[in-house]
């Protein structure tokens, strides 16, 4: 890292908490901090919900599978997000936005104390928020890896240097900072990638390479399957990723919340969807390039082997600038999310004294719950090489966790499932999570059925108990018809909701 290259770098730091402070201006309430009061265009949510699902990963892990397996990275890891965030803009996208206009939902797990009961939704928090905190501690962990590779910054400085910048402008201006700075770092990535894309090509031959490149390649890069990556890894993906990235990660559901109606909420999801489509190949062009370029032993340093190889000073400060972009758009956009929900979930069940705070207060506390949680985060990634590696432990817990979180979640919108009530929303939960400590822990399997047992015993659970021991009820009717329809897009008044502790 040159002087040239810090300024990039400080520079881009200083625009992001410059956005942080501006955003603090229009945030007047919780609603505004947690869904932007539902007037954010749906163009900027939808760049938003694009970033929002990028990390660091994609330059160390992903760039690795790339330098050792070829294009399958871009068929299982990002290809099966855009189907699935296509398939989420018919089913799901203009359902929650249609639950924020009509019963006021400001959270994603709001609305699971109405579907199903407090203690549903209140396991479905905890264990969710728990998993959160060490999700966010290995993106923590991730960049400051980078950072220090670039750099040779300490990995505890570059945790507390990323997470503090980070916090001042998710904290101050909550959803509308980091929708705003997530256009602003999709800006930045977008010139970095394109100076890597012209490197890569000089080093080449020329722009012909672009065609004449995958040739060269070793065999079977070009295939989208592989041993490992089979077919049937793609389609469980596929569903994996449509419960994932269409509310499953809260923080997504967010970006629908925020569109000003259902039909602008659809916009959103087909232009994020679009954007996995085709935004990745022009991310990864460099690193299916790698093994053309660069020879390693560890191929997750493959990308940052290259940056720092190829590119002159003042532009290795702006490639990882771009790197830093993925990282704290999802961060900021993870705490938002987990804050919404211990704000207007969590904390009200534990003390009636938060349950009827003013909006102020309510803001106070979002604020507050924002702060701690991207503290304990950046805590639990400082310790991470004491942990056994916060990383590998992360991957395991989110394929545990996820489908089993989601699945109440993400059907119970859907009038298909309204006889699954709040026994089947719990069984799933606790099913799920049994069944993959089973294949994980005690038979040790593939990789397939890692991956696609947890989600699918709970599938299976949740619809086969509605269908077996139906809960349906009038108050789960009326909810699913006033979401399932583009003229229920106008406020309504919401029936009372239960009380929390109920």
């Amino acid at each position: 890292m040159h002087a040239l290259d810090w300024t990039v770098l400080a520079g881009y730091f200083g625009v992001m908490v410059l956005i942080g402070l501006w955003s603090h201006r229009r945030i007047g309430n919780v609603s505004d901090y947690f869904t932007a009061g539902g007037r954010m265009p749906w163009w900027l949510a939808g760049i938003s919900h694009h970033m929002s699902g990028y990390s660091a990963v994609l330059f160390v892990a992903y760039a690795g599978v790339a330098y050792t397996d070829g294009i399958t990275i871009y068929f299982w890891g990002f290809a099966t997000i855009g189907i699935g965030v296509g398939i989420g803009s018919w089913l799901f996208a203009p359902r929650w936005n249609r639950l924020r206009s009509r019963y006021k939902v400001a959270s994603p797990l709001e609305f699971l104390a109405r579907r199903y009961n407090v203690t549903t939704q209140q396991l479905l928090a905890w264990s969710g928020a728990l998993l959160k905190v060490f999700d966010v501690a290995s993106k923590w962990a991730a960049i400051s890896v980078v950072l220090h590779v670039f750099a040779g910054v300490p990995l505890t400085w570059g945790i507390l240097i990323t997470g503090a910048i980070t916090l001042v402008y998710c904290t101050a201006g909550g959803l509308w900072a980091d929708a705003l700075t997530d256009f602003g770092q999709f800006v930045i990535q977008a010139i970095a990638a394109i100076v890597m894309i012209v490197v890569v090509l000089g080093k080449l031959g020329g722009i012909s390479a672009i065609w004449t490149m995958w040739g060269q390649l070793p065999a079977g890069h070009l295939s989208p399957t592989t041993s490992k990556y089979t077919t049937v890894f793609l389609l469980v993906y596929v569903l994996e990723k449509t419960i994932e990235y269409n509310g499953g990660m809260w923080n997504l559901a967010q970006r629908y919340m925020a569109a000003e109606g259902a039909p602008a909420a659809r916009r959103t999801a087909r232009l994020s969807s679009l954007l996995y489509l085709l935004w990745p190949i022009v991310l990864m062009f460099p690193m299916f390039a790698s093994p053309l370029l660069v020879h390693v032993s560890d191929a997750t340093t493959s990308y940052a082997v290259m940056a720092s190889t190829f590119l002159p000073h003042g532009l290795i400060g702006l490639v990882l600038a771009g790197m830093f972009s993925h990282t704290m758009a999802m961060a900021s956009s993870d705490a938002n999310a987990i804050s919404s929900v211990v704000t207007r979930d969590m904390l009200p069940v534990i003390t009636s004294r938060l349950r009827h705070r003013a909006h102020r207060g309510s803001l106070t506390t979002a604020r507050v719950v924002t702060v701690v949680f991207v503290a304990l985060s950046m805590l639990v990634a400082t310790q991470s090489a004491n942990l056994g590696g916060v990383l590998a432990i992360v991957v395991s817990w989110v394929a545990a966790l996820m489908g089993p979180i989601s699945i109440p979640l993400l059907l119970g919108m859907l009038p298909w499932f309204r006889h699954s009530g709040s026994r089947a929303a719990i069984a799933s939960w606790a099913l799920g999570l049994a069944a993959y400590v089973l294949v994980y822990y005690v038979i040790p399997s593939s990789q397939v059925v890692v991956v696609a047992t947890p989600i699918l015993t709970s599938l299976v659970v949740y619809v086969g108990l509605g269908l077996l021991a139906s809960e349906r009820s009038p108050g789960t009717d009326e909810m699913l018809a006033a979401v399932d329809h583009d003229d229920a897009d106008e406020p309504a008044e919401p029936a009372a909701a239960p009380a929390a502790g109920s």
